[in-house]
């Protein structure tokens, strides 16, 4: 059964050929209201100056140096990838302090698996130190410690340099760019993935922290750039830097990149049928598990998520493509079906040993909340999201619904989808927008004032 992605969306019609920024049809000018005018006016005007202070020609240099904000397992496989390609010094920074070795400022790790080498990382105990001495910085770990990482790091950028977020969560990437204005940091363009390069383990053994396991390298990742009008040269940069193994491909604009990134519904379906295992600290294996039953449950959760990217216009990734593209088995009528090739394939890997995994913690607040919240936006309610969510609220005694600090912190319910539309290709919202600052007070600031 063949099985293609959603529609086509128009939205390019954001910009004129050869990248100059255009109103989309729904803010032509003849559309709106002249105080909105002015807003949304105001609001594109800065994002192309913004855009043309933005220089990628320094970045074109044989070894660029990278910047990683993470330890984890993914965060050492970034470094392995750029180390490969052969066009990145790297440089680790774990804001918790752990996971890496600090007795000297370069170590030596070892990649296996899909990956069979080692390289050479330099290492820093300093965030001020990490976005001083690099031209990109990948954030590479969980959506949860995205906010805090970002408003420590934010004041410290300069003009030029570029920021990668991988994977991107919960408009993370609106949220930067808000606050990079707010610091007066101009010059700075940001890049949302839809998902990580990779997927991979690392040992919570402290001998082991310099070893980490590639279990599969993406054929692909969709990415989009803030503000769009250098996206094209961003999606250069992500290529060179990470070579021929993975192909970067533009999406349009951040709410496509944010219904793009699949792991939170498919860790959902996956929790909830294995959530005893998860409990007990049982050794299963994850595709193996994906049954009929659950396999059925998350083309269903797929479909709602498609069925709002389809009143959105834009396109995005099937699951079916998901599970293809990530883990190279062929196209199939049934995801079930695909996950048993995935584990025949020897590509498996253990499921969570508790409860409190990620796949719960992170993607349950920073994953379905947003698709909840597209859900109501755009009238085709996400309910078995919404379901899914409060189900593991009750298992777990949270309220997953509130613990998103990113969306928290935008607040969407000032704006209307119209904002967040235009929003997502610029990097800024309407003037006098609210952010909640890192002290939980709130800050109003306009926009066209910075």
């Amino acid at each position: 059964m063949q099985r293609t992605t959603t529609t086509r969306t128009s939205s390019m019609a954001w910009m004129k050929h050869q990248g100059r920024c255009s109103y989309p049809r729904s803010y032509h000018p003849h559309h709106l209201s002249r105080s909105t005018l002015s807003q949304k006016t105001t609001s594109f005007r800065h994002a192309t100056e913004l855009a043309h202070r933005m220089d990628f020609r320094h970045l074109e240099q044989e070894q660029v140096r990278v910047g990683i904000v993470g330890a984890g397992a993914i965060a050492k496989a970034t470094a392995a990838l750029l180390t490969q390609a052969g066009h990145a010094t790297t440089m680790l920074w774990s804001p918790s302090g752990a996971s890496l070795p600090y007795d000297s400022d370069t170590t030596t790790m070892t990649a296996t698996g899909a990956m069979d080498f080692e390289f050479s990382t330099k290492i820093t105990q300093s965030g001020k130190q990490l976005v001083a001495d690099n031209d990109v910085i990948v954030f590479a770990l969980p959506a949860n410690g995205h906010k805090k990482v970002f408003d420590e790091l934010a004041p410290w950028f300069q003009s030029g340099q570029h920021i990668i977020i991988s994977s991107h969560s919960s408009l993370g990437g609106l949220y930067l760019s808000q606050l990079l204005q707010k610091h007066n940091v101009h010059g700075v363009s940001i890049t949302a993935w839809g998902t990580t390069p990779c997927t991979a383990r690392s040992s919570k053994n402290v001998e082991e922290r310099t070893t980490v396991n590639v279990n599969t390298i993406r054929q692909n990742v969709d990415t989009c750039t803030i503000p769009f009008k250098v996206q094209s040269q961003a999606t250069t940069l992500c290529s060179r830097l990470f070579g021929d193994r993975i192909e970067f491909r533009p999406r349009d604009g951040l709410l496509a990149i944010s219904l793009s990134n699949l792991n939170p519904q498919n860790h959902l379906g996956i929790a909830l049928g294995n959530i005893s295992r998860m409990e007990k600290g049982e050794a299963w294996y994850q595709f193996e598990n994906v049954t009929p039953t659950i396999g059925r449950f998350l083309e269903q959760l797929d479909e709602e998520r498609l069925n709002i990217a389809k009143a959105l216009n834009l396109e995005v990734k099937t699951i079916f493509d998901h599970f293809s593209q990530g883990f190279h088995v062929p196209i199939t009528d049934s995801i079930s079906d695909m996950n048993q090739e995935i584990h025949k394939g020897g590509k498996d890997v253990y499921g969570p040993t508790s409860a409190d995994s990620r796949y719960v913690t992170e993607d349950v607040p920073f994953g379905l909340t947003l698709v909840v919240a597209f859900g109501e936006l755009t009238n085709r309610p996400a309910i078995l999201h919404q379901s899914g969510l409060q189900i593991l609220s009750a298992m777990c005694g949270r309220d997953f619904m509130n613990e998103n600090d990113l969306l928290n912190a935008l607040d969407l319910k000032r704006y209307d989808l119209a904002d967040l539309q235009e929003a997502a290709f610029t990097g800024s919202l309407p003037a006098n927008s609210l952010l909640i600052s890192h002290s939980g007070k709130e800050d109003v600031h306009t926009m066209s004032g910075n």
